[in-house]
């Protein structure tokens, strides 16, 4: 079984302050791919995970204590690709893929639109993520993208579709855009096995969204359709708490 699981810890130096190490013993990921560790080289322990078995690899942004992307493996990848190649993603620290015998996992962190500047630079992303991925998967079909897309895809995950029509993350030209992009042949790999509702991955640190569980659903482990018949289970672990987002498992048979 490869167990991988993805988690934007929002800083991992709080994280880590918070038990990240601990948790991470218990849970035994093989692949741990990360966002938004808002760290450099110097400030990423490292020697923490390297004593619970896990090769380290990060891409951090070139402004300090932003977004920055990382992969935890126990398995040494045959190659780590550090970016796009597209500059204006890299700076910021957005994109690591790491290749294996088998398969591809790619750690990304999608911006927010958290102002008008910014959704412009998130529409532009999406669109160069998708001309990228379209080229990407045609060298490495077996592929699985984890990260924090911040876009929830339909109105069972996020916990107000109504009142957020108008909200960055639920905007219909971003959900339209993670259509198509699957559309690629990408599935959504926890959708594909749970349909409840109220399944989030990220709630607001206002009016105590989490303990009212009023969240949304914007992480996710997409998997290259040649994968699907390998998933054999998914899980958000909306209890594990060192962040306001939550871990997102996806487990394949080898």
């Amino acid at each position: 079984m490869n167990k991988i699981i993805s988690y934007n810890v929002n800083g991992i130096r709080a994280a880590i302050r918070k038990g990240l190490g601990n948790w991470i013993n218990k849970a035994k990921p093989d692949i741990l791919c990360l966002q938004e560790i808002k760290a450099n080289v110097e400030q990423f322990d490292q020697e923490l995970f390297s004593n619970l078995g896990y090769h380290c690899f990060l891409h951090p942004a070139n402004k300090p204590g932003y977004s920055g992307v990382a992969i935890l493996s126990k398995t040494k990848p045959n190659h780590i690709e550090y970016g796009c190649g597209i500059s204006e993603i890299d700076f910021e620290g957005r994109i690591i893929r790491a290749d294996f015998d088998d398969y591809s996992v790619m750690s990304v962190y999608f911006p927010s639109g958290s102002n008008p500047d910014r959704q412009s630079f998130k529409m532009d992303f999406l669109e160069l993520f998708y001309n990228y991925i379209k080229k990407i998967k045609k060298k490495f079909p077996n592929i699985i993208i984890s990260g924090d897309y911040n876009i929830c895809h339909t109105e069972i995950d996020i916990h107000n579709p109504i009142s957020n029509k108008n909200s960055s993350g639920f905007l219909p030209e971003e959900r339209a855009w993670l259509t198509k992009f699957m559309q690629l042949g990408f599935i959504d790999s926890f959708r594909h096995l749970n349909k409840d509702l109220h399944n989030y991955t990220w709630w607001s640190y206002r009016a105590n969204s989490r303990r009212k569980n009023l969240g949304w659903r914007i992480d996710y482990n997409m998997i290259s359709e040649p994968l699907l018949e390998s998933l054999k289970q998914v899980e958000i672990l909306s209890d594990i708490i060192h962040s306001d987002h939550c871990p997102v498992l996806v487990e394949l048979e080898k």
